[in-house]
């Protein structure tokens, strides 16, 4: 019996993720008031923050194992502004204390400034909801 490979790892849905809060930042950034699209889009973002940050854990697992602790550590360090922005974002959100969110849109700009969008590949329906499911999980 072969290998199991898994192609859906931590870095490939990193990836993924990054491309999504791309995109939906530039989207926000489009946007001359806070309506309902925005608040979705806003909770969207929170979500995927959340999910690189649980990225990160997963990926440094197998170092860790193999006693590379310091490559570990470097690349938490390296990550560490997803979990902070992620919690900073829910407080914004889950406050309506939205005059807060164009500051953490320009902190989260710089870390997705590499990823170039020629063509918007995420659809309306991504984010659609996801400020109602906030809001649920918080109850």
């Amino acid at each position: 019996m072969g290998r199991v490979i898994n192609t859906n790892g931590p870095g490939k849905r990193r990836n993924q993720l990054m491309r999504t809060v791309a995109e939906v930042l530039r989207h926000m950034s489009q946007k001359t008031e806070i309506d309902d699209e925005a608040k979705d889009m806003a909770a969207l973002l929170h979500f995927c923050l959340v999910d690189i940050d649980k990225s990160v854990d997963e990926a440094v697992e197998a170092w860790e194992k193999r006693d590379y602790w310091k490559k570990a550590e470097e690349f938490r360090y390296k990550w560490r502004w997803a979990g902070y922005l992620a919690a900073e974002l829910k407080q914004v959100i889950l406050q309506n204390e939205w005059e807060k969110l164009p500051e953490l849109m320009a902190q989260l700009i710089p870390h997705f400034a590499d990823i170039k969008i020629n063509k918007f590949t995420r659809k309306a329906d991504t984010w659609r909801g996801s400020y109602q499911r906030l809001k649920r999980e918080n109850r």
